[in-house]
C-alpha cells in the first residue's frame, strides 16, 4: 500500500554540473504533474511527466529542478548598437545641458549601461544536463515511493487495526439482533394486557405482530454483507495500488449501516451502527490519502 503523500530528492554533480530534483506529493482525486524548472528544460517536460506517470496514479506532484553549470563553455556575447547609440547621445545631450560638469563617459562605462551587452544563455539543455535530470530524477523518484510506502504501510496499520473494531461491532450487532423481535412481543403483549386489564389479549394476534416486526427489522443480510466486506477490505489492503477499490468499499460499508440504524428500532443496535458509522467515517479519511 502506498500514500499519496511523500517527499524525494536527487541529485547529480558531475564535470561541474550541480543539479538537484525535488517531488512533493499530496493527495488527489486524479494525477496532477506540476514542473518548476529552469527554462533550457521546457522541451523536456513532457518526458520529465511520463516519468513520474509511469510511477504515480494518483496525486498531485510538484517536481522542482535547480541547476548550476560551471563548465568551461564559450560564451556568447552580443552588443545592442542602437541602445549604445541611444546612451551616448544622451550622454552628449546632457553635455550641452550642463557643459560645467566632467566628462567621464568611457568605452567601459557604455559597455555597463543596461542591455547595451547581453550574454545569450543557451536556449535547450544539452546532453549532459538531459543526462544528469535523468539520474536524478529517477533517484528523486526511488526516495519518493520509499516514503510512500513507508506512509502507506502505517495508514495500512492503522485502517487494519479499525477493521478490527468494526469486526467487533458487528459481532456485538449480531448477538443482539435475534433478542430484538423476542424483546418486542413482551413489550406488546405487557402494553396490550395493561389496556385490556381484565380481559385477556389475543395471543395469536400478539404473535402476528410480533413476526411483522421482526420481519421489518431483520438485519441479517446487512450484517452478513458487512462481514463479507470486512474480509474483502483485509484482502484488498495487501495490493499496492488500493485507492479507489477501497473508496468504493467504504461507501458500502456506510450504506449497511445506514440500513441496519434504520431498520434496527432498537436502541442498543442503534448506539452499536452509530459507533460503527464513527469508525468507517475514521477509515474513510485515512483511504483519501491512499494511492
Amino acid at each position: 500500500m502506498l500514500s499519496m503523500t511523500g517527499y524525494g530528492k536527487g541529485g547529480y554533480e558531475e564535470g561541474g554540473v550541480e543539479l538537484a530534483v525535488e517531488i512533493k506529493t499530496v493527495n488527489n482525486r486524479y494525477l496532477d504533474v506540476s514542473i518548476k524548472a529552469p527554462r533550457v528544460f521546457s522541451a523536456y517536460e513532457e518526458n520529465i511527466r511520463g516519468e513520474v506517470r509511469a510511477m504515480l496514479t494518483r496525486g498531485h506532484a510538484d517536481v522542482f529542478i535547480s541547476f548550476t553549470d560551471k563548465r568551461d563553455k564559450e560564451k556568447k556575447i552580443t552588443l545592442d548598437e542602437n541602445a549604445a547609440r541611444a546612451y551616448m547621445a544622451a550622454a552628449e545631450r546632457v553635455k550641452e545641458l550642463f557643459p560645467q560638469i566632467a566628462d567621464d563617459v568611457t568605452v567601459t562605462s557604455v559597455m555597463r549601461f543596461p542591455d547595451v551587452i547581453k550574454q545569450e544563455e543557451a536556449a535547450a539543455a544539452d546532453e549532459v544536463l538531459v543526462s544528469a535530470a535523468e539520474k536524478a530524477l529517477k533517484e528523486a523518484l526511488s526516495n519518493l515511493n520509499a516514503m510512500r510506502l513507508r506512509e502507506g504501510e502505517k495508514l495500512k496499520a492503522d485502517m487494519l487495526s479499525r477493521m478490527d473494531v468494526i469486526e467487533g461491532l458487528v459481532a456485538c450487532v449480531e448477538k443482539r439482533a435475534p433478542l430484538v423481535a423476542e424483546e418486542y412481543r413482551v413489550r406488546l403483549e405487557t402494553k396490550i394486557k395493561k389496556i385490556l386489564a381484565s380481559e385477556q389479549p389475543d395471543e395469536g394476534r400478539i404473535l402476528t405482530e410480533a413476526a411483522l416486526f421482526a420481519d421489518r427489522s431483520n438485519i441479517d443480510e446487512e450484517l452478513t454483507r458487512l462481514g463479507s466486506h470486512i474480509a474483502q477490505f483485509r484482502a484488498i489492503c495487501k495490493e499496492d495500488i488500493v485507492g479507489r477499490k477501497l473508496d468504493f468499499l467504504v461507501q458500502e460499508f456506510n450504506r449497511e449501516t445506514n440500513t441496519i440504524c434504520s431498520k434496527s428500532n432498537d436502541l442498543e443496535i442503534t448506539r452499536l451502527g452509530l459507533a460503527l458509522k464513527n469508525e468507517i467515517e475514521k477509515i474513510r479519511e485515512q483511504v483519501q490519502n491512499v494511492e
